[in-house]
């Protein structure tokens, strides 16, 4: 086959795999669907794309990343001074109020109307939340929903530069504590969960450099190259574990090509996706 015919195929598997996630979130009426995957994964362009379709059939469809629940920059900024300078930016599990999502999650499960917080990255901080509204379904996604704390092994082993900066050691250790104790006993309320699954750590960095060029247009404002490489070596270590398949729970696995076409064959029973007792 060759490559035109092939991306044509994964573009219909794609449409065929969105369909059937639609098709499992009508029939076992769920009111999380979380999605997860690596940086440019195609993680928002789903939610947005479920959004839409279910929008259409009548429900109201919230859409929240868990970039959205960043610290401000000035709280970032006081976690750097507080643990280790690193925190100052954005992204590792620690530089959430993930107090703030259990909170939304909590409530929306309860029918109760919530306002969804919103996050600028072209400012790197917080803006108004959206108006307070009720859901029928919240969809969540994140780079790493679903991440499990590393053992001390993959702890200790060294993954980039950043390791061999003074008290990087106990930058490591926040970020697993905080997996630990803050955010792995919310994975459970994000089930179902879907993993986008990228091809490996290199392709990664391509996707989120394409990312930053998208915001350079629309904005006129981002992150040079080497600036942007800077920025990804904190998100290497824990986004490497993932895709080797340490994640939380049964997510459903959609093994993407460097195209971010999906791969995985379409299976004829939907039930086989997850099991009963996640959704």
């Amino acid at each position: 086959m060759q490559h035109g015919e092939s991306t044509v195929k994964n573009s219909l598997l794609n449409q065929a795999w969105q369909q059937a996630l639609l098709d499992v979130i009508h029939q076992r009426q769920l009111k999380i669907f979380a999605i997860s995957g690596a940086q440019g994964s195609g993680k928002t362009t789903l939610a947005a794309s479920l959004q839409q379709a279910l929008q259409q059939s009548g429900m109201r469809v919230g859409v929240v990343s868990l970039d959205d629940y960043y610290l401000s920059r000035n709280e970032r900024q006081i976690l750097a001074t507080q643990v280790h300078p690193l925190l100052s930016q954005r992204g590792v599990p620690g530089t959430h109020h993930i107090n703030g999502l259990q909170q939304d999650l909590t409530a929306h499960l309860a029918g109760q109307p919530i306002a969804l917080p919103r996050f600028d990255k072209a400012l790197d901080d917080v803006v108004a939340d959206t108006p307070l509204c009720g859901f029928d379904l919240l969809i969540i996604e994140g780079w790493c929903l679903g991440a499990l704390p590393l053992s001390k092994a993959e702890m200790a082993l060294p993954v980039n530069a950043l390791d061999v900066l003074p008290g990087a050691e106990r930058w490591r250790q926040f970020q697993n504590e905080q997996l630990q104790q803050h955010y792995q006993p919310l994975w459970p309320l994000l089930q179902p969960m879907v993993y986008l699954q990228a091809p490996d750590w290199p392709t990664v960095c391509l996707w989120r450099q394409q990312q930053e060029a998208e915001l350079w247009r629309q904005r006129g404002v981002g992150m040079d190259k080497v600036a942007l490489l800077k920025f990804m070596l904190p998100f290497q270590r824990l986004t490497e574990a993932m895709l080797r398949g340490d994640l939380a729970g049964q997510p459903l696995v959609l093994k993407l090509d460097q195209n971010r076409q999906i791969t995985a064959t379409l299976p004829a029973d939907l039930d086989c996706l997850w099991p009963k007792s996640q959704s």
